[in-house]
């Protein structure tokens, strides 16, 4: 069974969208006949690419309101429009909360919920004077859902990104419309740094219900789905892509030996 999905004609902005999870969902953009600008603090050294077309790249640090408007104004200039916003840069490396200095928390905080607020406000004054609106994305994380042991200034600022997406899907309705995505366990090139190597990514995709860890163009495929005439009536939702979740704990723990 095939579904294909045409955004012929729409700008896309995709955070972070050199690498990673980003990588996939530019990619799958592409697919789908989009015009795809990325930014990060990096340029990759090739660019995410589908049937032939490329996605265009400016240098951003998304916690720089000032660098977020050459980012839009790069798209605008070029396309003549933005339909879809994708907040995907974001992250966090492991670090006992104990010990964690006050400039560390901010700077996480600021990567995974300011930059995605601020951005979102400069891509809604475009929307909002488009005939046909947009489309926010927010890629957000199960870390905001549930505990997020040595990534906590992370998990918390992930929940705020969900609780701030519901929240703009009402003030900036009718013409934009925003969704949060909440990211399970997905295998990267740098799924080794979070999960060890090949046997214990495979102990880890164990734990997920449907085997396995996520391919980023899975989650790619949702958000051209969110960003596409089918989800029209999609706004202020959260889309659960974890495989299943995480099944809990005292199952295993009530278990005989």
């Amino acid at each position: 069974m095939s579904l294909e999905i045409d955004l012929g004609g729409r700008a896309v902005i995709v955070t972070g969208g050199g690498k990673g999870v980003g990588r996939g969902i530019s990619e799958r953009f592409l697919a789908a006949g989009a015009d795809v600008v990325i930014c990060g603090r990096r340029e990759p050294e090739s660019l995410p690419s589908a049937d032939g077309r490329e996605a265009v790249f400016v240098g951003c640090d998304v916690r720089e309101p000032e660098q977020i408007d050459a980012v839009v104004t790069a798209a605008t200039t070029r396309f003549g429009r933005l339909d879809v916003l994708v907040n995907n840069a974001g992250g966090a490396p492991y670090v006992d909360a104990a010990t964690a200095s006050p400039r560390f928390t901010e700077k996480i905080v600021a990567l995974n919920l300011l930059a995605p607020i601020n951005f979102s406000q400069k891509a809604n004054a475009v929307m909002q004077g488009q005939d046909d609106g947009g489309v926010i994305i927010n890629i957000a994380s199960v870390s905001g859902v549930r505990p997020s042991p040595g990534t906590t200034a992370y998990g918390a600022a992930k929940a705020g990104l969900i609780s701030a997406t519901k929240s703009l899907a009402i003030e900036w309705a009718p013409k934009v419309r925003l969704a949060a995505i909440i990211g399970g366990l997905i295998r990267t090139e740098q799924a080794h740094l979070h999960y060890g190597d090949e046997a214990a990514i495979a102990r880890v995709s164990q734990n997920v219900p449907l085997g396995r860890l996520a391919r980023p163009s899975e989650i790619g495929d949702v958000c051209v789905f969110l960003a596409s005439p089918m989800a029209s009536y999609v706004s202020g939702a959260t889309i659960d892509v974890h495989g299943g979740g995480e099944p809990p704990p005292h199952l295993d723990a009530a278990k005989d030996d």
